[in-house]
């Protein structure tokens, strides 16, 4: 789609149109039109392969398509903007995730989705499921069993293993940020960065920024600022506590966003154009919530030099399609096991590469259909692993 392409609202009768009978579909890379065709992809000719991977289990990689296959997985608790609404619920979701694997970066990927919300339930399953895959894509998770699970998960699998709405949503903000610290004349050492929301995406959103060199991270949740004096905090936003909120600013949304260079928003909170009025000059404005952002951009453009949504109607999208597909890409090819945040920093750097000498207030993170993209992500994560 062109940047000039009509983005008339789709109506419902399209929308379930599109979806009737799921939107994945399992094709053959042979044709089956014959006996011989047949007893080639069949028996009995695929017993000779079978028995070739029985006597030596790594031609597994070769000869079928387990060693590419990523799997899409999720138990339905955290689900976009919808929150927990169940595994079946999910799956309309999850084969979205597939179709786009396939369509960035030429990856078979196919939906998992589970009925239980126990961890070692879920490892479990994975574990014993691991000859099929290559891959896992963990999906729409809710906080803070998200990070227990992707974790374990981590430590069980002899695979790339990411968690998409933590990593991926950092990588595209983290891109989307340099390219704007660098429109607005900051370093990254002396910016001030406020996130509201201490979920999944915020809590990798800080983490990814503290890796880059962001030095002052302020993190706010429902109850305000992560600050060293709450005796309410979860085990991970207890964490978060000791690493961030450099000056232990106290009170809510308001009083962190005094001076602050950059919002970003991944929570669901509204924050009202006063509070974005004190921002710092040429202040920086994320509003990623959908469908609703924190603030809506038009409002915030009237006290920010650049501002962001994730939303597709609005100038600079940040969306994950721009990360995930070559990230996953990436690792494969290069054989590694474990997604590091070497290849995460590298990935946001590709991406924020790609803008180039286009770089503007409206244009600072690529088109998701940029072709040039996934091709620059694989090649920074292939180039990123140890």
């Amino acid at each position: 789609m062109s940047n000039t392409e009509s983005t008339a609202a789709v109506t419902n009768e399209e929308v379930f149109a599109a979806h009737e009978g799921g939107k994945l579909t399992v094709e053959t890379t042979m044709p089956l039109d014959s006996k011989r065709a047949l007893s080639i992809a069949y028996t009995p000719g695929v017993a000779q392969v079978s028995r070739a991977i029985a006597e030596d289990p790594s031609k597994a990689a070769t000869h079928t398509w387990a060693d590419r296959l990523v799997v899409v997985l999720s138990d339905g608790s955290a689900v976009l903007g919808l929150g927990d609404i169940g595994a079946s619920a999910s799956l309309p979701v999850m084969e979205g995730k597939a179709a786009l694997f396939r369509e960035f970066a030429g990856l078979n990927a196919i939906p998992l989705v589970t009925d239980t919300r126990n961890v070692d339930e879920v490892v479990e399953t994975m574990v014993r499921l691991r000859p099929s895959f290559g891959a896992v894509n963990l999906e729409d998770v809710l906080a803070p069993r998200c990070f227990e699970l992707e974790q374990k998960l981590i430590e069980a699998l002899d695979c790339p293993v990411m968690h998409d709405d933590q990593h991926g949503t950092a990588v595209v903000v983290l891109a989307a940020l340099t390219n704007a610290a660098r429109l607005t004349g900051r370093e990254f050492a002396q910016t001030r960065v406020v996130i509201a929301g201490a979920g999944a995406a915020g809590i990798a959103v800080a983490e990814i920024l503290l890796g880059a060199g962001v030095e002052d991270v302020i993190i706010t949740d429902s109850q305000g600022t992560i600050h060293r004096d709450r005796d309410d905090l979860n085990a991970v936003k207890a964490h978060y506590a000791q690493r961030t909120n450099r000056d232990n600013v106290i009170g809510g949304i308001g009083e962190a966003l005094q001076g602050a260079d950059v919002f970003i928003g991944v929570s669901s909170a509204k924050v009202d154009e006063e509070a974005v009025s004190r921002m710092a000059d040429e202040a920086i404005v994320f509003a990623l919530s959908n469908p609703d952002p924190e603030i809506m951009p038009d409002v915030a453009a009237r006290h920010a030099a650049v501002v962001a949504t994730g939303r597709s109607d609005f100038p600079n999208q940040i969306n994950n399609v721009l990360a995930f597909p070559g990230i996953f890409r990436g690792a494969l090819d290069a054989g590694a096991r474990r997604i590091t945040p070497a290849m995460l920093l590298a990935a946001a750097t590709a991406i924020a590469d790609v803008v180039g000498d286009d770089l503007a207030a409206d244009h600072i993170v690529p088109s998701p259909l940029d072709e040039r993209v996934a091709a620059s992500v694989v090649s920074a994560v292939v180039g990123a692993v140890e």
